[in-house]
């Protein structure tokens, strides 16, 4: 009896052991991200009825500003498959007061991020040739823009740019794509020239 007991167990345990090695092997998987396509830097000349033009990329797209307070000369380069917009801002400068003021602006816009900032770097752009002066603002973090500048002849004319992704700000998800716009911002930059 004590034997057709233990043969039994042998059985029920081999069995066990049969059931148990024909289930498949579990092995966590490496995390995995999207392969980002990127396409090919071309660029066309933009020139809208404002009093500038310059280089902007061909798979992005110009749409005017259509917030409630949106002036003339205020518009969006939009890139699609990126999710991200850069804001772009024309104002005329009206007098040396106003131009300090919109320095000022720009200055406190690009330094509203820091309580999410790691890094704010000022870069200055500087071409004589085309009277051309300005910062670029590298905001380094998870901020809801990485990029700012202006752009300005100190007279006339002022431009401000803001880049911004419609996602949450997660640096090192959108680090492939900052990287790639930032050769459009500085085409962009390196191409404005006044009317």
């Amino acid at each position: 009896m004590i034997g057709k007991q233990i043969a039994r167990l042998f059985v029920m345990g081999f069995a066990a052991l049969a059931v148990g090695a024909c289930m498949p092997q579990y092995s966590p998987k490496p995390r995995g991200y999207f392969r980002i396509e990127f396409p090919e830097k071309t660029y066309q000349t933009f020139a809208p009825g404002c009093p500038f033009t310059t280089r902007i990329p061909t798979y992005a797209k110009m749409e005017p500003d259509r917030s409630a307070d949106a002036r003339p000369c205020w518009m969006d380069l939009w890139f699609p498959q990126f999710n991200a917009r850069i804001h772009l801002s024309y104002m005329p400068v009206t007098s040396p007061d106003n131009f300090n003021q919109l320095v000022e602006d720009a200055r406190t816009f690009a330094f509203n991020h820091t309580v999410k900032a790691t890094a704010i770097d000022q870069q200055r752009i500087s071409r004589p040739n085309a009277q051309v002066y300005g910062l670029n603002y590298e905001i380094k973090g998870n901020t809801a823009s990485n990029i700012q500048f202006f752009l300005t002849d100190s007279t006339h004319h002022y431009l401000r740019g803001a880049l911004y992704f419609h996602e949450k700000p997660r640096l090192d998800s959108i680090r492939p794509v900052l990287d790639f716009i930032k050769t459009d911002i500085d085409t962009l930059i390196q191409s404005l020239r006044w009317k």
